[in-house]
């Protein structure tokens, strides 16, 4: 199930034109990192196509729909196929990690099920599986308030795997964790992806972390596309006309040899 974008674009109420004319496509399986300066419309993008946004112009396909024909029932059960991993996940600070983790499904579980559920955790083996998987399974019931930002952002992104969607995105999963924590859970992403085919999409500030996890970097400066490529096809070039200007600019690391990456282990 394939995502495309048509000369999409998009303008906020006040008038703020933040995409103009993007056109991207995504097969299944396929990963791919957004990459830009600050403002440059990765949120946006994500946004639009967690369906939270519709586009002002072009057209938008997800999953063989069009969001913008859809209404009620039908636009639910479409978000309920598309897991977002947010920067600051939405966990409220009394709840327990294995609730906010089952939480995942409660947009694909009867109401009277969901309610069950956030009194009396339903699957608490199902909770524990993805927790081990990000090093949490010891914090099964501990509350969201008593984590780190970084055990947060982990336990944000055991909910949606749990939630096993058919589209995974990500905006900053990994800004809150130190370096070998964030190399570790996006590998574990990309091995997600690929066992389940999804398509991923991730904006990411760490260029580096881009270039190395993800096959195919898009690069968006001031709501437009400047390349669409394969991360071993970015140059120094390319980078320095994405971030001219930026603050990041003088910052921004070099293409990485693919060949010469290994994947870090958490032990």
């Amino acid at each position: 199930m394939s995502i495309r974008l048509s000369g999409v674009g998009f303008v906020h109420p006040n008038g703020q034109a933040a995409l103009h004319a993007v056109d991207l496509t995504l097969n299944p399986g396929e990963q791919v990192a957004i990459i830009g300066p600050s403002g440059a419309g990765k949120t946006t993008l994500l946004r639009l196509l967690a369906t939270s946004l519709l586009p002002s112009s072009g057209e938008l396909s997800l999953l063989e729909h069009h969001p913008a024909q859809l209404r009620g029932g039908a636009l639910r059960r479409l978000r309920s196929r598309i897991g977002l991993i947010h920067q600051s996940p939405p966990l409220p600070p009394r709840q327990r990690v294995v609730t906010a983790v089952l939480a995942g499904r409660l947009g694909q579980w009867s109401l009277l099920r969901a309610l069950i559920s956030l009194c009396y955790p339903l699957d608490i083996p199902g909770a524990r599986q993805e927790l081990a998987r990000l090093d949490l399974a010891d914090r099964l019931f501990e509350r969201c308030d008593q984590l780190s930002g970084g055990q947060q952002q982990r336990v944000g992104i055991a909910r949606t795997l749990y939630q096993r969607p058919d589209l995974l995105l990500a905006d900053e999963p990994v800004s809150a964790m130190d370096p070998v924590l964030a190399d570790h859970t996006l590998t574990l992403l990309g091995e997600v992806a690929r066992e389940r085919r999804l398509p991923l999409v991730a904006s990411l500030h760490a260029v580096d972390l881009a270039l190395k996890h993800f096959p195919r970097i898009v690069g968006l400066r001031a709501g437009r596309v400047l390349f669409d490529k394969a991360a071993s096809e970015v140059s120094e070039q390319d980078l320095a006309a994405l971030y001219a200007n930026d603050t990041l600019a003088a910052n921004a690391p070099k293409p990485v040899s693919h060949e010469a990456i290994r994947p870090v282990r958490c032990l």
